[in-house]
């Protein structure tokens, strides 16, 4: 089936699923940091403060997830899409008003386990539950909407901020949520009802049964020989942008450069997750497991032993082709071992250990730099972080093959 002839029927589902991936931007990262500077001017906070303030509430937003991600499974997906959004606003509007370093702390935290956490959930999961045969490309589409929003909605809110100021910015963006995203992603689940219903019907299962059965997943190896793969792309893309100044700073590269190179990643991160829908469901994504993360090993690779410039943008493609395969390949291979019913149990958890490590990552790679071991050094070690998962997932994938291996 071309891309084409599967978009067309979907459009509207397919589109919810890119719509709540862009949105959940407001929870991530690399846009919630571009806010740092006058906030910490303003509140007069140090970086570490700051910092510390960060984690903090990415940790509680792991260990809220724990909790909400697997709601998914039980509540309407209308519902959960209200719920994620509204914990966005209120996080804006905190930050909007935050007087003082705790609501800081409060505000990130509903930016964090609404948008990072529930909102890509929400987009991941109903990609890999309502698209069987085509849950690949379904979850490739949708990624679109992260790419698209690495590359937007950075320059916005710099153009935002100078133009009204941060605390007017994070304002306008909660307004902007409940006047705007939420009615937008609502729309777009317009027959919704039937639609799990008809899922439902194909896929028997009392919620007891299925509650039963998730302790027998964290007993499974297969969860362990899975989950430090799945784990690799968000810790060590996280930790290594959050330190992007040291990384320009020991090759010699201007910030400007390296930041220039974002447009790499995010163009190459687009079309690996356009293109590994295709792969997941021609080959599966359980044996592509040992492989996706080559590309990101070859960057690593890159930054370890070159410093010219055009290393720079080598190790940016590396990293974003790895990005891009991230969320097909981890969420279908999550779908392939243990089913699409318990999806959002077993993803609420991949997920909460996933914005664990994105918490630790930063502070681990500055402990490291601050006790004088190199960014070379640090991607050394990633690269060698990369090979024990190869080896895992390589056992994985023989496991699979065995009778009963599966759990389709």
């Amino acid at each position: 089936m071309r891309y084409l002839q599967f978009i067309r029927p979907n459009l509207r589902l397919l589109s919810f699923g890119s719509a709540a991936f862009f949105f959940s931007s407001f929870g991530q990262t690399f846009f919630v940091s571009l806010f740092n500077a006058p906030l910490q001017a303003e509140l007069s906070l140090g970086s570490g403060e700051i910092g510390l303030l960060y984690s903090a509430a990415t940790l509680l937003s792991a260990l809220s997830l724990m909790w909400l991600g697997r709601k998914i499974d039980e509540w309407d997906l209308r519902v959960y899409t209200v719920l994620a959004c509204t914990l966005v606003l209120l996080g804006a509007w905190t930050l909007a008003a935050a007087p003082t370093a705790i609501l800081v702390g409060v505000g990130f935290y509903f930016l964090r386990i609404g948008g990072q956490g529930l909102l890509s959930h929400a987009a991941l999961t109903s990609m890999g539950r309502y698209f069987s045969e085509t849950r690949g490309r379904a979850i490739g589409f949708a990624s679109l909407g992260f790419a698209l929003g690495e590359a937007v909605l950075p320059l916005c809110a710099v153009a935002l901020t100078a133009w009204i100021g941060w605390r007017q910015a994070w304002g306008g963006i909660g307004t902007f949520v409940a006047i705007g995203v939420i009615p937008i992603l609502l729309w777009l689940l317009k027959g919704q009802a039937a639609r799990h219903r008809a899922f439902a019907e194909a896929n028997p299962g009392q919620p007891a049964a299925l509650a039963s059965r998730r302790l027998s997943i964290l007993r499974d190896v297969r969860f362990y020989l899975c989950l430090p793969t799945v784990l690799a792309p968000p810790f060590v893309i996280t930790g290594l942008f959050f330190h992007q100044t040291s990384v320009a700073a020991e090759n010699g590269w201007s910030l400007t450069w390296l930041a220039s190179c974002f447009i790499a990643f995010a163009i190459v991160q687009a079309y690996s997750s356009f293109q590994s829908g295709v792969l997941v469901d021609r080959i599966g994504a359980v044996r592509l497991l040992p492989f996706y993360l080559a590309p990101m090993a070859g960057g690593l690779l890159v930054l370890a032993v070159f410093d010219h410039p055009v290393a720079a943008l080598l190790y940016m493609i590396g990293l974003g082709l790895t990005a891009g395969l991230d969320a097909t390949v981890g969420t279908s291979a999550w779908a392939e071992l243990f089913g699409a019913q318990r999806l959002g149990s077993i993803r609420a958890v991949a997920a909460s250990l996933m914005v664990f490590s994105t918490a630790l990552s930063p502070v681990l790679i500055g402990w490291a730099l601050d006790h004088g071991i190199t960014i070379s050094a640090v991607a050394g070690l990633c690269i060698l972080y990369c090979g024990i998962c190869l080896a895992l997932a390589l056992r994985l994938v023989a496991i699979s093959r065995k009778p009963g291996g599966g759990d389709r």
